[in-house]
């Protein structure tokens, strides 16, 4: 397990497969608001589960996260875009509704960030939202992110265009000791 200070993330067992099905996974607006594809709702225990077979993709690492003193499934986090060429990745996370807004988020951030410069050996790790996101946003400038650019008009959500925010890290201003 990687720890933070209230987080871990571990592998993601059957059990937590579950509760991303039953939580996440038909829950249409954040569903919406985090994945590129068209939303379809899916049944649970499905093949086409975003939750079942993640191990089939060698360009992508997936995450339970669970809350370190309680054990409890706080949500999943992972990198995806993995380029070991040129050492770069994109990060993300999505947090079951109990748990947001308690700063859980930038300690997943934080271990993402070690787990992708120090374990992965990357180079740069970019963060893609939605430029209302605020939370993503403030989790990944708390860990050191900086803004790079605002895509306009980017991504079809909801019935409209909504505008995509891209922040960067780079091993070199990343800092281990606040991770």
């Amino acid at each position: 397990m990687l720890r933070g200070e209230m987080i871990g993330l571990r592998a993601i067992g059957d059990a937590d497969i579950e509760v991303f099905e039953a939580e996440l996974m038909n829950d249409a607006e954040t569903r919406m608001r985090s994945d590129a594809r068209p939303f379809r709702p899916v049944a649970p225990g499905s093949a086409h589960s975003p939750y079942r077979n993640t191990d089939d993709r060698p360009d992508a690492v997936s995450f339970a996260a669970a809350e370190l003193a309680t054990g409890e499934l706080v949500g999943e986090a992972g990198l995806w875009g993995i380029d070991l060429h040129n050492r770069h990745a994109h990060l993300g996370l999505t947090l079951r509704p109990a748990f947001r807004g308690k700063g859980m988020g930038t300690d997943i951030v934080r271990v993402l960030c070690r787990y992708g410069f120090a374990v992965r050996g990357l180079n740069r790790l970019q963060v893609d939202t939605l430029a209302d996101n605020a939370a993503m946003i403030g989790a990944a400038v708390r860990t050191g992110f900086v803004r790079e650019a605002t895509l306009r008009s980017e991504a079809w959500v909801n019935g409209r265009f909504a505008d995509l925010a891209i922040l960067g890290l780079l091993a070199a201003e990343w800092q281990p000791g606040e991770s």
